[in-house]
């Protein structure tokens, strides 16, 4: 009787410490006015893609010796120091590859791709209408590509606008953010470009539908310990200034959850009925880098934008000299 009065006590003993370190962690990532705390530098850098390659098709994750495999051979297909024939080189890809930053790791749980709904991994099929108009897209930025009248002709990635809408992806480098909360507001500041998105969580609406922004709308609210943020109002206004396609009409509703000391758990939903066939979701920790945020430098006055200009302008001289006929 009296082992198993000491077992029942110690029981309840490990379970308030438990309880307590529990409620001293939810206090450690709470602000001073109580919201979960989101605050600080991270990265969503991965090697694991967004869509699941066709050689894993049907498996969801990756044993540990097959996860360490694809990863080397990543690695070495993206390595822009490689000299391997057929592989990149830094000729090719502008910087050695000392200055890309892609991550060197797939994910800790070995998942074969970020898309975690539909379950095949992959994008859903466009509609008829999104496949018509993405393809309307391409041949007016071939056409005008080859000979832009001006700087309205480049996409907002090449005016250095904006690099890409939302919701962002790992890429080849400044894959960082940084967190700033206050009362009633969050502020995500993205490195590439310097855009900070300020994002109100004290419940009111979203502007009215006739304003239009390039990174659209947002509005947050907490469910527990977790942020939503749902964006609206995008806009269509230049090339490039919406998501891999998407109409101005594309919701965009995305979840942060802050688990421990380093990591906060990332997911996005994004649905449009005249791109997609259905709505697909994404999931993907941010990870706390070493060090800090620094500026990443572009502006739309760039020489590579004059000089592709100028470049247009000498090459239709040339085609209008070449048409005249010979006296």
């Amino acid at each position: 009787m009296r082992t198993q009065t000491l077992a029942a006590v110690a029981g309840v003993v490990v379970a308030l410490g438990l309880a307590s370190v529990s409620e001293a962690q939810s206090r450690a990532f709470r602000t001073p006015w109580g919201d979960p705390d989101l605050q600080g530098v991270w990265s969503n850098q991965t090697l694991t893609p967004l869509e699941r390659p066709a050689e894993f098709a049907g498996r969801t994750h990756l044993t540990e010796a097959e996860a360490a495999e694809y990863q080397a051979r990543l690695r070495r297909q993206i390595n822009a120091d490689n000299r391997e024939p057929g592989t990149l080189r830094d000729v090719n890809t502008a910087y050695n590859d000392f200055w890309w930053d892609r991550g060197e790791r797939i994910l800790p749980d070995r998942r074969t791709s970020l898309i975690i709904d539909p379950p095949d991994g992959r994008i859903p099929a466009m509609t008829p209408a999104g496949r018509a108009r993405v393809a309307a897209e391409a041949d007016a930025n071939r056409r005008e590509a080859e000979f832009p009248a001006g700087p309205e002709d480049f996409d907002v990635y090449s005016r250095c606008i904006i690099r890409g809408a939302l919701p962002r992806l790992s890429t080849g480098y400044n894959n960082n953010y940084q967190i700033v909360q206050t009362p009633g507001y969050v502020a995500i500041l993205q490195e590439q470009i310097h855009e900070t998105r300020l994002i109100p969580v004290d419940g009111r609406p979203h502007i009215p539908g006739t304003v239009r922004q390039w990174l659209g709308d947002s509005r947050g609210r907490w469910e527990g310990d977790t942020l939503v943020v749902e964006t609206t109002n995008f806009t269509d206004a230049a090339r490039a200034s919406t998501f891999r396609g998407a109409t101005k009409e594309m919701v965009l509703v995305e979840r942060f959850r802050r688990v421990d000391e380093t990591t906060i758990d990332y997911e996005f939903t994004v649905s449009d009925p005249e791109t997609w066939v259905r709505p697909w979701t994404v999931t993907v920790p941010w990870f706390r880098p070493d060090g800090m945020l620094y500026e990443y430098a572009c502006h739309e006055g760039n020489y590579g934008l004059a000089n592709t200009l100028t470049a247009a302008r000498t090459l239709e001289r040339e085609q209008q000299q070449g048409a005249q006929p010979q006296k």
